[in-house]
């Protein structure tokens, strides 16, 4: 299976999520806090889809590239800025390059808070996702999905209910 951007950062949030993502068992149809994510995504720069490019690339999609500038958009709901974000957005990077495509940056947009990140591939970032790549493919050919996370920092996952669907309140 393709490594892919979506397994990059859920790598960093949830080791199960990514297992699940992972193996087609999907829950984002269910997520209010997704469908959010979508509006945000779709409404917060509208013309975008005319100006720029989405990519395909090593089994990730790519939104909106400005293949003239040669940036990568990524657009982000959430309110606090996370790592997982930066590494997502790293890999991209990452990909473009072994595509032969040098000189690539990124930029994490997060219309709600009217903030921008620039992310950039650093020296050691290679080595680190080529690390990240090989434990994400262990961990997802695993026959039993990785154990549940403590409850506090699930809430608004999509995948709350199938994950403590069995527990008493």
């Amino acid at each position: 299976m393709n490594v892919t951007g979506t397994l990059i950062n859920l790598y960093h949030v949830c080791k199960r999520e990514m297992w699940l993502h992972a193996n087609n068992i999907r829950m984002e149809h269910t997520s209010d806090v997704v469908t959010e994510g979508k509006l945000v995504h779709e409404t917060s720069y509208p013309n975008r889809a005319a100006r720029y490019e989405e990519i395909r690339i090593g089994g990730s999609v790519i939104d909106f590239y400005d293949p003239h500038e040669k940036v990568i958009h990524e657009i982000k709901k959430s309110e606090s800025k996370e790592e997982a974000y930066i590494w997502q957005v790293k890999y991209y990077l990452y990909l473009f390059e072994q595509e032969g495509i040098e000189g690539v940056v990124g930029l994490l947009e997060y219309p709600l808070l009217r903030e921008t990140v620039r992310v950039e591939l650093e020296e050691n970032d290679r080595e680190s996702l080529r690390n990240m790549e090989d434990e994400i493919r262990k961990i997802i050919g695993y026959e039993i999905c990785p154990p549940v996370l403590s409850k506090g920092k699930c809430g608004k996952c999509s995948y709350y209910e199938f994950c403590y669907s069995g527990e008493e309140e």
